[in-house]
């Protein structure tokens, strides 16, 4: 029988909020990368050279193809067999980076092909440098365009890190598994994870709909034009 008051005293639980701060540095870290890395193959993506745009295609193909929790167990147990050990901290923070770069490079290109291809000519006309150009004139513009989808794949990463307790990292879900072997209260524990990704998640959607107004300011839609007063009839 589900039982309330441990369902509530495992929602203050210091052990388990420090998993909560494990699961909110990863995910930030992982975010992180994963956009100067998304970055770096979406540029490459759209390169003109065939070597670099292929390779940097391979890569999506092979991270977006395969699961990420066999990804992490990969990077946790494979790389040591070739002298590179690395902690657990390390590997999932490595595993989810280079999945979630895969990802967020489609949702970067899609941006820089959201910008109307006039926006680069007239940066070109004016003189301006491909980095300026890139700087200044499609960045800001891209910006605005890939915010609902980074909201969305932050909001799917904050989950998947649950995925790195399969290699003992010791963040939200991993915690609440260890207490279950020792408490036996199965179903209140994952109440309570439950409990704290919505939360988190629920920050997160906050947070998002102010950056969409901040970046969206200047866009707002248009309104419709007022149609034409249909001409008077002529007198007979």
């Amino acid at each position: 029988m589900f039982d309330v008051h441990a369902f509530l005293s495992y929602l203050t639980n210091a052990y388990l909020l420090q998993g909560v701060l494990v699961t909110i540095g990863l995910t930030v870290a992982t975010m992180l990368i994963g956009l100067f890395l998304g970055m770096l193959l979406a540029l490459a993506r759209m390169s003109r050279h065939l070597a670099l745009s292929s390779a940097a295609g391979f890569y999506v193909w092979i991270f977006r193809g395969t699961p990420l929790l066999v990804q992490l167990v990969l990077i946790y147990t494979g790389l040591p067999q070739i002298g590179l050990k690395l902690g657990v901290l390390a590997s999932a923070l490595l595993a989810l980076s280079l999945n979630e770069a895969a990802y967020l490079s489609e949702t970067i290109r899609g941006g820089f092909q959201g910008v109307p291809k006039g926006q680069r000519e007239a940066a070109k006309a004016l003189g301006l440098s491909p980095w300026h150009t890139l700087r200044l004139v499609l960045l800001p513009q891209v910006a605005r365009l890939i915010i609902p989808p980074l909201g969305n794949s932050l909001n799917g990463l904050l989950k998947a890190t649950s995925l790195a307790s399969v290699i003992s990292l010791e963040e939200l879900m991993r915690r609440s598994q260890v207490l279950m072997q020792e408490k036996f209260e199965v179903l209140e524990l994952y109440c309570v994870a439950a409990v704290y990704y919505l939360v988190l998640t629920t920050l997160w959607n906050l947070v998002q709909v102010r950056l969409e107004r901040h970046y969206g300011r200047g866009y707002a839609e248009v309104a419709a034009p007022v149609k034409p007063v249909s001409a008077m009839a002529q007198p007979a």
